[in-house]
């Protein structure tokens, strides 16, 4: 797989972003409306066109699309978006714009999460997408952005799978937790992810033991924090969204190349989980970027990622086995705070 610059638009599967995304589609079925969901995170944007039915409970994919702009580059250091990273994300969002006038949208929410809340000039980038999209881009709190990944999350959740649930969406700013049932009980962000531990910690290729040493101290650091709000050790099931935890799971399943529908409700055994995560740290950047199943765009940071997912798993696992219960397994879902934005337009 050819490697990408973080500015290249580029689909889960390394081929060009934009080239499966429709110029035009069937209008929606009756009852329907087609709403546009986008999610503007540390590492990428991506979006969501679909056909949504409040009555009959269903959201119908038109597209998804994602690229990654790491518009987050440098906020953890500088706590400034970067001239570069801005312009390369306002010009995904243009692009974003216009597809969503061929496919005919008729109601459109642009979310920002973990880079955007930290940056000290993000009303450039509040003006830009504004100016970009004709939409005003809400910059939503740790907790709304919980709220939002928790409701794609378990909206798709097979009756197999018992509650409480605990939806992890591992970002490259940020980490959410969320613990509830029907709906978010109790929710947490941690100012830990792939993007901020990569530039914090993990410097070199591959990073050294003392980086590795350095960035789990912090990731279980901000553990200790989350778990006086959120009761880890209720969590019956584990559900990891996002990037990273597709990436581990494609890794974990022996994947050639990224495929969605078995990555989605895909059950792995903690022992796994965490295997697939140890070696995604220790191989080079080389070998990483030679999996078949690579984001071009996350090989540079995926063993940050790999890092604090498995970082959360083992904490679960032991706060669960204190309180008596057993983790064995953990679900991963392709459904998150897109669907969860999606769901909010009914």
């Amino acid at each position: 797989m050819t490697s990408a610059s973080p500015s290249s638009p580029v689909t889960a599967t390394g081929a060009p972003a934009l080239s499966s995304a429709p110029s035009s589609a069937p209008p929606p079925a009756p009852g329907s409306v087609r709403v546009a969901a986008i999610d503007c995170g540390t590492n990428s944007i991506r979006l969501l066109v679909a056909d949504l039915d409040p009555a009959a409970g269903t959201l119908t994919d038109v597209t998804r699309l994602m690229e990654v702009v790491r518009l987050g580059q440098g906020v953890d250091k500088t706590g400034r978006l970067a001239p570069e990273a801005l312009a390369r994300t306002l010009d995904a969002t243009s692009r974003y714009g216009q597809i969503c006038r061929d496919l005919g949208a008729e109601r459109i929410r642009f979310v920002a999460t973990s880079a955007t809340r930290d940056a000290q000039n993000r009303q450039d980038f509040v003006d830009g997408v504004r100016a970009a999209i004709g939409v005003e881009p809400e910059v939503v709190s740790g907790d709304e952005e919980a709220a939002l990944s928790f409701r794609g999350a378990t909206s798709v959740l097979a009756a197999g799978h018992p509650g409480p649930y605990l939806v992890v969406d591992l970002g490259g700013g940020s980490t959410e937790l969320v613990l509830g049932q029907d709906s978010p009980e109790r929710a947490y962000s941690m100012d830990v992810g792939c993007v901020r531990m990569t530039e914090r910690h993990l410097v070199t290729d591959p990073p050294t033991p003392e980086q590795v040493a350095a960035a789990r101290a912090d990731v279980r650091s901000a553990l200790d924090v989350a778990a006086q709000d959120v009761p880890l050790g209720r969590t019956r099931t584990l559900v990891g969204l996002a990037g990273t935890v597709t990436t581990v799971t494609a890794h974990a399943l022996g994947l050639e190349r990224y495929d969605r529908n078995a990555i989605n409700g895909a059950v792995l055994p903690t022992t796994a989980t965490l295997a697939a995560c140890q070696d995604l740290i220790a191989r080079p950047r080389e070998e990483r970027a030679s999996l078949g199943f690579m984001h071009p765009g996350r090989v540079d940071v995926i063993a940050a990622g790999a890092l604090v997912w498995s970082e959360v798993v083992a904490r679960v696992a032991a706060d669960v086995a204190a309180d008596g219960g057993e983790l064995s397994a953990v679900v991963t879902s392709e459904h998150d705070i897109l669907d969860g934005i999606a769901w909010s337009l009914a």
